[in-house]
């Protein structure tokens, strides 16, 4: 009962839909723009970068909280914090309260990280600002720096560090168009930098 009750909580926590809630201060259902993707790098483009972002950093947090509440009230028990973790990145993929049809992962996983590894994920932050201001390909980014932040996960826990490859390979998994426009050469690309300065 208590493995249901800490899953329901997260994937609740994951499934609010920041990046649709707050696009739509602008009028904009990132649904039926762009890649029409629920998640921060569609929010971006829509919407611009400082809602964009923003909508990274809550996507962030809504599995960084319960994940973090829940590995300190069961004393970082690692069935628990599976439990938890993956729960509330499938909340975010597939929020009940948007049909199920909701982002990638790659915000919501890296709360899991700075949840459980703080330092996988700074790694994962400094990869992606890298890679994505360098290569302009923000899949690429994404799915290059959440197996990074794990292999550098096995040098704190073997555990967690199973847990951030299984996540990881999932959101692979939900970029699977991405990288088939990536090896086409067709992937859309986001100058952060120019967005920034245009802002």
């Amino acid at each position: 009962m208590e493995y249901f009750l800490v899953g329901l909580i997260s994937y609740l926590c994951g499934a609010v839909p920041f990046s649709y809630l707050l696009p739509r201060l602008k009028k904009i259902d990132v649904r039926k723009v762009g890649s029409g993707n629920v998640g921060g790098t569609n929010a971006l483009r829509a919407a611009g970068p400082v809602i964009g972002f923003t909508c990274m950093v809550l996507d962030a947090l809504k599995t960084f909280i319960p994940v973090l509440v829940f590995a300190q009230l069961y004393n970082f028990d690692k069935n628990f914090v599976g439990v938890a973790s993956i729960a509330a990145v499938l909340g975010h993929d597939f929020p009940i309260f948007l049909k199920f049809k909701g982002g990638k992962g790659v915000a919501s996983t890296c709360g899991v990280f700075f949840a459980l590894c703080p330092a996988c994920g700074f790694v994962f932050l400094g990869s992606w600002l890298i890679l994505t201001i360098l290569t302009k390909y923000v899949s690429l980014a994404s799915i290059s720096s959440l197996f990074l932040a794990s292999i550098v996960a096995l040098f704190f826990d073997k555990d967690i560090a199973v847990l951030f490859f299984l996540l990881s390979a999932f959101s692979t998994f939900r970029h699977s168009d991405n990288i088939e426009r990536l090896l086409k050469g067709a992937e859309r690309k986001t100058d952060l930098i120019g967005m920034v300065k245009k802002r």
